[in-house]
């Protein structure tokens, strides 16, 4: 007996989104997540506390409060520049 193979039903979820004209936001919002959540794994892997890493930083416990909330999207890329280099990274930025 064969299976029969199903095509799509409708769009896809970004093309859903472009249609309701939020997709740069939700876009931007779920990178900022991704970014907080791995420089809070990092963190933990080196056993950071949020006062060396502002340290590290040269930045305040504010600032980096505001850097680790996934729901915060207001920063820099000169933030998570040092962010990235306060853990022994880089970060990379491309235009896809």
């Amino acid at each position: 007996m064969r299976r029969k193979r199903k095509g799509r039903i409708g769009s896809s979820f970004d093309e859903f989104l472009k249609d309701e004209g939020i997709y740069e936001e939700v876009t931007a919002r779920a990178i900022k997540r991704v970014l907080a959540r791995q420089l809070a794994a990092l963190m933990q892997a080196e056993r950071l506390t949020k006062s060396e890493f502002a340290k590290r930083m040269r930045t305040s416990r504010a600032q980096l409060d505001r850097l680790l909330d996934p729901e915060n999207d207001s920063v820099t890329l000169g933030t998570l520049s040092r962010a990235a280099h306060a853990v022994g990274r880089q970060l990379r930025v491309e235009l896809v």
